[in-house]
């Protein structure tokens, strides 16, 4: 026992659960030569997508924005609407760099939620989970509702309403199969959509160096707004011409070593070339004043201006797919985020079910289908509410992950990474999309009212998970109080709340030390207490000879263990050398998932990566 003594304490039912129990030390001197296959994070077979697989996936969501954004920026921007679109490009140039950094620090899925996971508390992680939860929410039954209105231009008898829900079902059909086939999907739909983008850059470009008139009697329209104000307004509506850029971080760990930089590349050279592009071009071909009449279809009114009824139909057909494909986009986002918040209790653990024959979280996938259409029902197809979600969750999203970068630099500074942002541009493009945000606010107030009814819904979920806790204690303390007086219903019901109580205090998590440092030793044991529901850490020390254990580890684990009889702390010292096989045993022996393992940040002469550990967690 770590303990020289006991600590009394009573024994009555409502109390025994309060005091953890004190801690062992053991050895284990053997783990077994037999080697061990090295699981992910994510059980199950491991999809790893390639370039152009996983540009495709989250290329359709971005790359659709121009079919609404150029209009958008338009109606505030007035002619100024090209110069708003290209200063969106730049911030999302300094975005590249910050992703790129988190992404080869922290390769995990979970986007802006894993970054401030692994440098603040798990509840503020969590604030940045339920936005990227929301933003993905919307982006599925807006994109989907919007394709099958294009799809109703095209074949005015298509019921709109049921055509959105059974395109959000056919996806979930979609994803159910795996993701390699899904993302076989996405770059079909992709390359048709660049092909059509293309098309329809030279027909247009061709139309208006042939006759420039209208290009130059828009520039001297004048606009609504002056020149500040137009450009501000005109980049805060544009800001939502980058959405989709979170995606790819969400599903990380699907793609191939090397990959995640450069799907941040290809959808901002896609973005900076074609919304600039697209909006000069329709200043070329319609005027300013009718561009807010076409806000939902300006590219099909280019295609007919520049090459006829044939490419209208072209460009529309084209809009139905590559809005069909930011559907798929949401779901695959959705599937990475919320597996990894189930796989950190931050959400039921039945969501973590798999399928037999694909693989696949059929739970996840089903459950965001059913959300969907829920909406779509619950609104009968009037979703302009969902459009304050949209942009206030999407911009929210890229504050925290701004902030996450910052917090990277600051808390995790010795944690190796590929690529560093620097903090002039982090901080440049921090302030930019702060702006985005307020503007978006000026100009619709009424988002708030909305966006804050939707993510206390989705918080609520969330903090019930988080705080499942104190709930069931909180429950206890009321049977005591309310049921007192019927002595055998109360102990039922105090006997199953207790159960519930244990059986959370008895999942354990695993810190591995390197050294003896009581400070050190402490903040790990505080984290736990303040971010887990778990009551039992196991302190890991691993060894290559007896003699280099250190000397005053057990002493010191005493101490704590003392100080916090909440918390049973375990000592296991094993012999072997710290790394991702040794990782893989240990979870396999201990049962032990390894997202909820723990490690203090390695210096720059640590020899493995951090994406190789399997999903261990810095928690200093």
């Amino acid at each position: 026992m770590l303990p020289a003594g006991r600590r009394s304490h009573t024994n009555e039912l409502s109390k025994s659960w309060e005091f953890a129990g004190w801690g062992t030390a053991e050895h284990i001197d053997d783990l077994g030569d037999k080697p061990v296959t090295m699981n992910p994070l994510d059980s199950g077979p491991v999809h790893k997508l390639g370039q152009w697989k996983a540009t495709a996936i989250c290329g359709n969501d971005i790359t659709s924005s121009c079919l609404y954004v150029v209009a958008l920026c338009a109606m505030y921007a007035g002619p100024y609407a090209p110069l708003a679109l290209a200063a969106v490009a730049g911030v999302l140039f300094l975005f590249r760099n910050i992703y790129a950094e988190v992404g080869s620090a922290l390769p995990l899925n979970g986007g802006a939620y894993n970054v401030l996971l692994n440098t603040t508390t798990k509840a503020k992680a969590s604030i940045a989970a339920c936005l990227t939860l929301l933003s993905y929410l919307a982006t599925a039954v807006i994109s989907a509702y919007e394709a099958m209105r294009y799809a109703h231009n095209l074949n005015a008898g298509l019921n709109v309403f049921w055509a959105t829900i059974v395109l959000l079902g056919f996806f979930a059909l979609l994803n159910l199969i795996g993701i390699s086939e899904s993302a076989t999907v996405a770059v079909g739909l992709f390359t048709f959509h660049m092909t059509v983008l293309s098309a329809l850059v030279l027909m247009a470009g061709w139309a208006v160096a042939r006759n420039p008139a209208q290009l130059l009697a828009n520039w001297h329209t004048p606009g609504q707004y002056n020149l500040p104000l137009a450009i501000f307004f005109g980049f805060s509506a544009a800001m939502l011409g980058i959405s989709g850029f979170e995606s790819s971080a969400n599903f990380i760990e699907e793609q191939e070593d090397g990959v995640f930089p450069k799907t941040l590349r290809n959808m901002w050279i896609a973005v900076a070339f074609f919304n600039p592009v697209l909006s000069l071009l329709a200043m070329g071909l319609v005027p300013v004043g009718l561009m807010g009449e076409h806000k939902e279809d300006l590219l099909a009114q280019m295609g007919l201006l520049c090459g006829g009824t044939w490419f209208r139909a072209i460009v529309s057909v084209d809009a139905v797919l590559v809005l069909s494909g930011a559907v798929l986009t949401a779901y695959v986002g959705v599937t990475g985020l919320v597996r990894r918040m189930t796989l950190d209790r931050c959400l039921p653990q039945f969501l973590l079910a798999e399928n037999r024959l694909r693989r696949t979280n059929h739970w996840i996938i089903l459950l965001f289908f059913a959300v969907c259409s829920s909406i779509m029902i619950s609104t009968g197809g009037e979703i302009e509410a969902l459009a304050g979600v949209y942009t206030l969750s999407f911009l929210g999203v890229m504050i925290l992950f701004a902030i996450g970068n910052m917090l990277l630099k600051v808390e995790r500074g010795r944690l190796p990474r590929a690529v560093r942002a620097s903090w002039g541009s982090v901080i440049i493009a921090l302030i930019a999309v702060a702006l985005g945000l307020i503007g978006n606010l000026l100009l619709n107030p009424s988002y708030v009212k909305i966006f804050a009814i939707y993510c206390f819904a989705t918080g609520l979920i969330i903090s019930g998970m988080l705080l499942r806790l104190e709930i069931l204690k909180v429950l206890l303390a009321g049977s005591n109080a309310v049921v007192s007086s019927i002595e055998g219903v109360n102990r039922r019901i105090r006997i199953g709340l207790v159960r519930g109580i244990r059986r959370l205090n008895r999942f354990q998590v695993i810190y591995f030390v390197k050294g003896d440092d009581l400070p050190t030793l402490n903040r790990a044991v505080l984290y736990v207490l303040q971010n887990e529901s778990s009551r039992r850490l196991r302190v890991v020390h691993c060894y290559a000879r007896v003699e280099d254990i250190p000397s005053t580890l057990i002493e010191h684990l005493k101490t704590v263990d003392r100080i916090y009889p909440r918390i049973r702390i375990d000592l296991l010292l094993i012999k072997g050398c710290f790394g991702p096989e040794l990782i893989e045993k240990i979870s396999q022996r201990l049962g032990v998932p390894k997202n909820y393992m723990f490690i203090s940040t390695p210096g720059d002469h640590f020899p493995h990566k951090l994406g190789d550990l399997g999903g261990v967690r810095l928690v200093m």
